[in-house]
């Protein structure tokens, strides 16, 4: 049974100021470092194992890759002035049907590493008054700004890196 809190039962409260900014990009960077170090040197046995038949670790990772369109989408969002934040299939379809446990982990990675410079590329050409910036978010029914949204993927992120290291240091 895992410790890790179930992501849709999160509650959020982003009551920090703007200016955090440069800290939470901090976090997004060292996603992939995190990562990397997670799976570096297991077995492709623990990698793909799935208890409870439930996402394997090497799955987990392949699902950050997969959301990485969606948080780029988000600030094109912000950028743009929509009245709501780009939905999200709540089902993980993409993650579920992509067949992770299939490919090569070095690949997943190198694919995650590329997309989140790719996400963190866009933020940095970004005015810093966009970080302020409130849009309503779709699932949560509140207002985000740019930070907050950028402070859930680090979250996010975390969950899954949480669930990871649970998964590839359980006691069999």
């Amino acid at each position: 049974m895992s410790q890790v809190p179930l992501w849709f039962e999160r509650k959020f409260e982003f009551s920090f100021p703007a200016d955090l900014h440069p800290n939470v990009l901090a976090r997004l960077r060292g996603t992939p470092a995190r990562l990397e170090e997670a799976l570096r040197g297991r077995s492709r046995e623990i990698l793909i194992d799935k208890p409870q038949a439930k996402w394997s670790a090497q799955e987990h990772a392949g699902h950050l890759l997969d959301l990485e369109p969606l948080w780029l989408a988000r600030v094109g969002d912000y950028v743009a002035g929509s009245a709501q934040l780009t939905v999200t299939d709540l089902q993980n379809r993409k993650t579920d049907e992509a067949n992770y446990n299939a490919r090569p982990p070095e690949g997943v990675l190198a694919e995650f590493r590329r997309a989140r410079a790719k996400l963190l590329g866009r933020v940095d050409e970004l005015d810093d008054s966009l970080f302020s910036r409130a849009i309503p978010h779709p699932r949560l029914k509140m207002p985000m700004r740019l930070v907050d949204h950028l402070y859930f993927v680090a979250e996010h992120d975390d969950h899954h890196l949480a669930r990871i290291w649970e998964l590839l240091n359980q006691t069999r």
